[in-house]
């Protein structure tokens, strides 16, 4: 893993959309489709506005989400709201958007739908994470009731359900986003840099299959 820090927040930002730009020109320069999987939350909104103008190839590439909350696209709480008004603007408007949610009561009932699309696009492109004070990435947080089907398993999609999780939620396994070809982590500020480092200081796991 490669550790790079920056001297604000604003050339971060710059910077990972260059690097994510860079990946999906350099896989369609060879032919390929591409696809990006992407978090939603806080951070990576700045990201996204530098990443909708880049001068890709936009129609052959695919979009996801790392993980979403089970809740229409119209809630406050989606992050399919949020990659829709920040990343698939301009540009990037031509883009493929795979779903995370759909109106199926619950996750486990919705995993049938959404899995195949997702799967015609693995392994990703890029992939871009972020981190909670918890050491949780995606929705792979610590005390989910699926944990370790999400962290061992090699399912596309696990539906997660955990204390700090208001809502269900769904996310790509841990062996989807370890197949990624290329992966990126951002973290801003003191807190997530010491839940990195706890992350770094834990016993290696088994590392998972990729899905099939």
């Amino acid at each position: 893993m490669e550790l790079v820090t920056y001297p604000d927040s604003e050339m971060m930002m710059i910077e990972v959309a260059q690097r994510l730009a860079g990946e999906l020109r350099q896989r369609l320069s060879q032919g390929e489709e591409a696809s990006i999987a992407v978090s939603g939350g806080r951070t990576p909104g700045p990201i996204f506005d530098a990443l909708s103008a880049a001068d890709l190839d936009w129609d052959r590439v695919s979009v996801l989400l790392t993980d979403e909350r089970w809740v229409p696209e119209d809630s406050p709480r989606s992050n399919t709201r949020l990659v829709r008004e920040r990343l698939l603007t301009g540009r990037a408007a031509a883009a493929r958007f795979l779903p995370m949610y759909c109106d199926a009561p619950s996750p486990e009932e919705g995993i049938p739908r959404l899995v195949p699309a997702i799967a015609e696009v693995l392994p990703l492109t890029t992939c871009l994470l972020g981190m909670g004070e918890d050491m949780h990435t995606a929705s792979i947080f610590p005390g989910a009731d699926n944990l370790a089907e999400a962290l061992t398993g090699e399912t596309i999609l696990v539906p997660i359900r955990a204390p700090a999780a208001p809502e269900p939620r769904l996310t790509l396994s841990a062996a989807v986003l370890a197949g990624a070809l290329a992966r990126h982590l951002v973290i801003t500020g003191p807190e997530k840099r010491e839940a990195l480092e706890r992350a770094r200081s834990l016993p290696p796991r088994r590392p998972p299959s990729r899905p099939s």
